[in-house]
């Protein structure tokens, strides 16, 4: 089980840190995504960090701002969220794939709201 957290209000500008935490699976033999999803949207791509932590991917609208990394000791993968904007305000999932490349195991979510 994928447990997300850290979400919650923040002002225009602020930062939080999401936390994705697993029980019952080893994060460390995983990639590991986070996506969001606002409301009467669709669900889009965030950040994804390779197993290893080498190797990191950001969406365009969160690139410079947001900073995925993991801690494998800890099984946990962080999403550490700089000068949110409100567009940013949206349900934070994180998500592992399987072998095959989809995102097919997904945390129950956390919801980040930030007010202009």
């Amino acid at each position: 089980q994928l447990q997300a957290s850290g979400g919650g209000l923040v002002q225009a500008g602020g930062s939080l840190r999401l936390s994705c935490a697993a029980s019952g699976r080893t994060l460390r033999n995983y990639a590991l995504g986070w996506f969001r999803q606002a409301p009467g949207k669709e669900r889009e791509f965030v950040a994804r960090v390779s197993w290893s932590g080498t190797s990191t991917d950001y969406a365009d609208s969160v690139k410079g701002r947001f900073t995925i990394s993991r801690d494998n000791a800890k099984n946990t993968v962080y999403l550490q969220m700089n000068s949110l904007k409100p567009e940013d305000t949206a349900k934070y999932y994180c998500a592992t794939p399987n072998r095959g490349g989809a995102w097919d195991y997904w945390g129950q979510g956390t919801l980040v709201t930030v007010s202009s």
